[in-house]
């Protein structure tokens, strides 16, 4: 329902802002808490992309939530699958590799 309401020209620009700092987030190596912190590691993940995914859902106008809800169900009726974003997967894998070469350089100057 996100997917197809963060493409609805409707929505309002902050919220598809918030929600593509949320899946940048979930995909994103690094974290707010790393990972390798026994417990409070996995408790940002756990605790904070579900906040930040109810919040989204909060502010999005009803007639947005409901059309997006509706062309969810019918994607998945005729698909039999969930829809996916491969442009979105490859803007984040461009991202990451510039954000590991522009450190690898700056590591790497001395």
């Amino acid at each position: 329902m996100l997917w197809f309401a963060c493409r609805d020209p409707r929505t309002p620009l902050w919220l598809k802002a918030l929600a593509i700092f949320v899946v940048a987030y979930a995909l994103s190596p690094i974290d707010l808490v790393p990972d390798f912190i026994p417990v409070l590691g996995f408790l940002d993940d756990v605790i904070l992309l579900p906040v930040l995914i109810w919040l989204i859902v909060r502010y999005l106008p009803e007639p947005i939530a409901r059309d997006g809800r509706v062309q969810a169900d019918a994607w998945i009726a005729l698909h039999q699958t969930k829809p996916v974003s491969r442009m979105g997967l490859f803007l984040v894998l461009v991202v990451w590799a510039l954000v590991a070469w522009a450190l690898w350089r700056w590591w790497g100057s001395d």
